[in-house]
């Protein structure tokens, strides 16, 4: 049951609960604590819609556009490799608040920027694809399952990082945050290169 962690791994770097906390606590500066509770809650409901439709129908575009998976998921691995870099260097969380700054007047940010891109953005969207051609046909059911088990769970801990946004900046600080955010950004690093080692094994440039 490895691929399990491995599905929890690589939703949880790539959502980036712990750096989107502060972000949903700059988005929501103003608001009541009824209000922010509200934008949390619509705001996740909204990212797993949309997560779970490109889980449904991803493959299934893929087909239609004549892609392989293991095409598919090289391109992953370079995007996941991508988002790995701006995690380690500090863009993205830069890029995040620069749209956290840009929209923080609006009345209502659950949809944008809450629920895409902070939530399900591409790297998200792009994993959700790869989890789903990595079921093996004898037990399809199953993985299936896990794997919408692990987003709920990922979902589930965004849900609640967000309601505690609050208690958790002042808590570890910006210091704190960057630690996170780096050590992060390794691991997604190292997950994006195997994701392209897969797919090279799988279009038979290497043995599996």
């Amino acid at each position: 049951m490895d691929w399990i962690l491995n599905a929890f791994v690589v939703l949880f770097v790539v959502v980036d609960p712990v750096g989107n906390a502060p972000i949903f606590a700059g988005l929501t500066r103003g608001l009541s604590e009824a209000e922010r509770r509200r934008a949390a809650f619509k705001g996740v409901m909204l990212a797993a819609a949309i997560l779970l439709v490109f889980f449904a129908v991803g493959n299934g575009l893929l087909s239609a556009l004549g892609i392989g998976i293991p095409a598919f998921r090289i391109a992953g691995g370079i995007l996941l490799f991508l988002t790995a870099l701006e995690m380690l260097f500090e863009r993205r969380s830069r890029r995040r608040r620069r749209n956290a700054e840009d929209e923080e007047d609006r009345p209502d940010p659950s949809v944008f920027p809450l629920a895409i891109p902070l939530i399900a953005g591409p790297g998200a969207i792009a994993s959700m694809i790869l989890l789903a051609g990595q079921a093996p046909e004898e037990a399809r059911a199953l993985h299936l399952l896990g794997v919408h088990l692990v987003m709920a769970l990922v979902l589930a801990l965004v849900l609640a990082l967000f309601l505690a946004a609050g208690l958790i900046e002042r808590a570890l600080g910006a210091t704190g945050i960057l630690v996170v955010t780096r050590l992060l950004g390794m691991l997604l690093a190292a997950l994006s290169v195997q994701f392209v080692l897969d797919g090279l094994a799988g279009a038979g440039f290497m043995p599996g």
